[in-house]
């Protein structure tokens, strides 16, 4: 399990305007919690997280300067773009403590119904799981290489590692392997020799004119 390594200092509960003065300075900030102590408020380099989190990590080292502690990420704000961290709840836990965290679902392998007209189409993306603090798996990589068109897989179907319980309902389904949809062309429809096709005319239609009225 991947650990990740952030530097960060102890803050006091600040407003909007110093969040933005911190934010500026390379840092975010944060607040740790947990176990039923009161809450802390620090502050984290924005670049170790973010390396953090690219490399999938769960837990983090936080080292304030006076203090080194493991913390799991419990929660984190992005910006408008849903790109940059602007703030992180971090959860006070035991190595010997069950945690609930979410991990993605890497599908491995073509599935046999791809060399029929399948296409595998997958259902969950992410797995609620339930393990030991250091023993949270990066993802779940379960094989999709038997499936025919038809085939399915669900929750129970997942090799889990030892330790490692999914919170979701046995039958909830993961992926399936569904025949291509046929593209359907509109008909060509003939023109007879001579005949030329009119174009479609939509919108409002002149009324005609009674025979022998002459236009104004």
């Amino acid at each position: 399990m991947e650990i990740g390594n952030v530097k960060g200092e102890t803050r006091r509960a600040a407003n909007r305007s110093q969040n933005r003065r911190l934010r500026r300075g390379g840092m975010i900030p944060a607040v740790i919690y947990g176990h039923g102590e009161a809450a802390e408020s620090v502050a984290v380099s924005l670049h170790d997280l973010s390396q953090s989190l690219l490399n999938k990590a769960h837990v983090i080292r936080l080292n304030t300067g006076t203090s080194t502690q493991q913390y799991l990420i419990k929660e984190v704000q992005y910006d408008h773009l849903q790109r940059t961290p602007i703030h992180v709840d971090l959860m006070r836990v035991s190595a010997d403590e069950k945690v609930h965290v979410s991990v993605p679902l890497e599908l491995r392998g073509t599935p046999a119904g791809a060399a029929t007209g399948g296409v595998l189409v997958q259902v969950l993306s992410d797995l609620q799981i339930e393990c030991l603090l250091l023993e949270i798996p990066d993802s779940i990589r379960p094989n999709v290489a038997h499936l025919h068109i038809g085939d399915h897989l669900e929750v129970k179907d997942l090799e889990l590692p030892k330790g490692v319980r999914a919170l979701h309902q046995p039958h909830e389904l993961v992926a399936v392997v569904r025949m291509k949809e046929a593209a359907v062309e509109a008909p060509v429809v003939p023109v007879a020799e001579g005949e030329t096709q009119e174009p479609e005319v939509i919108g409002r239609v002149a009324k005609e004119k009674p025979e022998g009225e002459e236009e104004k």
